[in-house]
């Protein structure tokens, strides 16, 4: 099957291609310009939007409008072509492009997604539970790696493409698709304009 995927949970949006587990295309861009992405990859792919016969879509932890535009994105062409789609966390794409590595998520003030022991957990960098000689993915791991480093964790050099979560694996993780409306997003913590709202 012809599955298109993407994610932009993160600063760097990814879509692939895949069809039946070969990738015919794959991209990195940001998510403001993740449909004129997906136009390039079904023209590389000499595939047209018809040809699809699944979504793959990121559903965070990450930015809270980055998901929120992977998933409008989702239902868009959901609506449009009468495809299928599945959920896959932005962690469990990480973790599938970097084995043995523990993924990181940046989520702004000063805190991190991770993906620990199976669990998908929220936390101060200096929380991490680092583990000597084990690696550490993602762009919050980029961003806090001297906190990881100093506690014997290692960071790979910033251009590994270990640190993005790249859209191949979200086509990978896929285990059925389903009605694109009931993909809901995982946020791990609320957005910060709902605690802004909380009554005191």
């Amino acid at each position: 099957m012809l599955t298109l995927a993407f994610d932009t949970a993160t600063d760097v949006a990814t879509s692939a291609l895949v069809d039946d587990g070969e990738v015919l295309g794959e991209r990195a861009s940001r998510a403001v310009t993740l449909l004129e992405d997906v136009d390039a990859l079904l023209r590389q792919g000499g595939a047209h939007p018809r040809d699809l016969g699944g979504l793959a879509v990121g559903i965070g932890p990450g930015s809270f409008t980055g998901v929120r535009i992977g998933l409008a994105v989702a239902r868009g062409l959901a609506v449009a072509l009468d495809l299928p789609g599945a959920g896959v966390s932005t962690l469990d794409a990480l973790a599938a492009g970097a084995p043995g590595a523990v993924p990181v998520v940046d989520a702004r003030r000063s805190e991190v997604f991770a993906l620990v022991h199976g669990s998908r957990v929220v936390l101060a960098p200096a929380e991490l539970a680092v583990e000597e000689g084990v690696e550490y993915v993602g762009d919050g791991a980029l961003r806090y790696r001297g906190s990881i480093e100093e506690r014997g964790g290692v960071v790979p050099p910033d251009d590994d493409e270990r640190h993005r979560p790249r859209a191949r694996f979200h086509a990978q993780l896929v285990r059925g698709f389903g009605p694109i409306e009931e993909i809901e997003p995982l946020y791990l913590r609320l957005p910060d304009a709902k605690k802004q709202a909380a009554p005191q």
